[in-house]
């Protein structure tokens, strides 16, 4: 079972890259030399899984619920159809997620020495009504959701909303990308902005 964090805001990433890096890191996942699609994506793995480690520091307080969180997080960035394509060919063709029909996404995943983890996400509608598109329309290429796998989402989204107030995107666990179940929340960053 998985437990996605999901979305993060613009602020997640500049944390620790500012605009111009976080187009040349994406750009990067795209390069012809392995090493350096290997740089871009440690550097857009840092930016996205540092702020949300640090901006959920406080559940791994909680006992029961650091007993639930398993490996290592995945960093999801969100691109235009012709960079997805573009990072997807650079990398082997990477084999392309099971996304939910009702979910406005193609996926593909990107593994890297070190647990270097991205998921690289598009909309499957340009200037559709899906979450992906709109965060294109909003903010452009970048950092769009930090992905913290778990041992029993349902326990973990109950835990969250009684012992930290907080409320998940969906009332009830949803199929999310091969067969995972998924839930979102959106969770303030400590140095501002917020973690989606």
């Amino acid at each position: 079972f998985f437990f996605r964090a999901r979305g993060a805001s613009p602020a997640l990433a500049r944390e620790t890259m500012n605009d111009t890096e976080m187009v040349e890191a994406i750009a990067g996942l795209g390069a012809a030399e392995e090493s350096a699609r290997f740089r871009a994506a440690a550097s857009l793995y840092e930016a996205g899984s540092a702020a949300a480690l640090a901006a959920t520091s406080a559940w791994r307080q909680d006992a029961e619920l650091a007993a639930l969180f398993t490996g290592h997080p995945t960093v999801g960035v969100a691109v235009k159809p012709e960079t997805f394509d573009k990072i997807r060919q650079a990398n082997g063709s990477s084999a392309l997620a099971d996304v939910p029909p009702d979910q406005d996404a193609r996926e593909f995943e990107l593994e890297f020495p070190g647990n270097v983890s991205l998921d690289i996400l598009t909309t499957r509608e340009p200037h559709g009504p899906g979450a992906i598109a709109r965060f294109l329309e909003r903010r452009g290429e970048g950092i769009q959701q930090v992905e913290l796998p778990v041992k029993d989402v349902d326990r973990a989204t109950s835990i969250l909303r009684e012992r930290f107030s907080l409320q998940p995107l969906y009332p009830e666990t949803r199929q999310g990308a091969n067969a995972t179940r998924i839930n979102f929340f959106l969770v303030p960053a400590p140095a501002g902005g917020k973690v989606l």
